[in-house]
């Protein structure tokens, strides 16, 4: 039987054992979509539950991919296994910026308890709403304890894919009025450490007291998490160990106020509703080439029919 065409199960199987083949096999299943990716959902979501995910966004150039590496070395060191989830959404292929991620990622390549990713959307419906937490899962399944994501901008998508992490790293450098961009790309509302990287620079304080001050007028509830400012100089493995500590202080938070278990539910609710909304989609779709849906389309162009009654009678013909 050829490759492409081992039954899933049979991947998986591979996968748990250590086989990296099998798992980018699955991995381009989720990318893709489709059936073979939701088969490879139902056999995985039993098995997950286990990896810890940390999101990580912020401007090109930030340094991403270095502070990726070094973070990468840090857990390594506490003998955990990690997998990166480089994620494009601009790009169908894995080239580009990714593969520079990589390059800086080459410390790791040869480390069996290392595993990186490129994934772009491809030809999922859902887009990378629904093929990331569906990768991360395949990650979960196959034995990895820590997921990192990394998105290469912060765009509305990328600030949705990293947002959806257990802890959101949201990367800024000094100088670049990043704090303000900060506020107008939403990525306050998303940051859980926010991390000052390239802290060599000059300005770096002022980066640090532009986010206290943002953070002093979020309001924040008695009780809620304060996202802690750690600054890096992730080309010299500065500041690494002190984030890592700001992880792990989020992490036993989040454990300790139940925090941890709503998130991921709520997690869960928003993955559903993409996945309901994908098989509407794809049904809605099919229904564009039938009659009924030219009779509402020319009902509609003449005005005897106005579109939401139309919708409605499109939708009851999926039930």
């Amino acid at each position: 039987m050829p490759r492409s065409e081992r039954p899933t199960a049979e991947l998986l199987d591979d996968a748990r054992r250590g086989s990296r083949a099998a798992l980018a096999q699955l991995l381009s299943h989720v990318e893709r979509g489709g059936e073979p990716a939701r088969e490879v959902g139902k056999l995985t979501y039993p098995l997950g539950g286990a990896a810890y995910t940390v999101g990580l966004t912020g401007a090109p150039g930030a340094g991403k991919s270095t502070l990726v590496a070094g973070l990468v070395a840090a857990l390594r060191a506490r003998a955990h296994q990690i997998a990166v989830l480089a994620v494009d959404p601009t790009s169908p292929f894995t080239g580009g910026a990714i593969l520079g991620d990589r390059v800086r990622m080459q410390d790791h390549v040869l480390d069996a308890a290392v595993f990186i990713r490129s994934m772009a959307t491809r030809g999922h419906l859902g887009g990378l709403s629904l093929a990331t937490p569906e990768a991360i899962r395949v990650l979960d399944a196959v034995g990895f304890d820590w997921v990192v994501v990394e998105t290469v901008g912060v765009g509305q998508v990328e600030v949705e894919v990293a947002g959806a992490a257990d802890t959101t790293l949201v990367v800024l450098t000094p100088g670049w009025g990043d704090a303000v961009q900060a506020s107008k790309a939403g990525l306050l509302e998303i940051a859980d450490v926010f991390v000052v990287n390239k802290a060599d620079r000059p300005a770096v304080e002022e980066a640090r007291r532009d986010l206290e001050h943002m953070l002093d007028l979020a309001s924040l509830e008695e009780g809620a998490w304060r996202p802690p400012i750690v600054t890096t100089v992730a080309s010299e493995s500065k500041g690494i160990d002190d984030l890592v500590v700001a992880i792990d202080e989020h992490r036993a938070w989040l454990t300790d106020t139940g925090a941890l278990a709503v998130k991921r539910a709520a997690r869960l609710c928003e993955e559903l509703v993409g996945i309901v909304s994908e098989r509407v989609i794809e049904r809605v779709t099919a229904l564009r080439s039938g009659a009924d849906f030219e009779r509402l389309q020319a009902k509609v162009a003449a005005r005897e029919v106005d579109p939401w009654t139309a919708a409605d009678e499109l939708l009851a013909r999926l039930e």
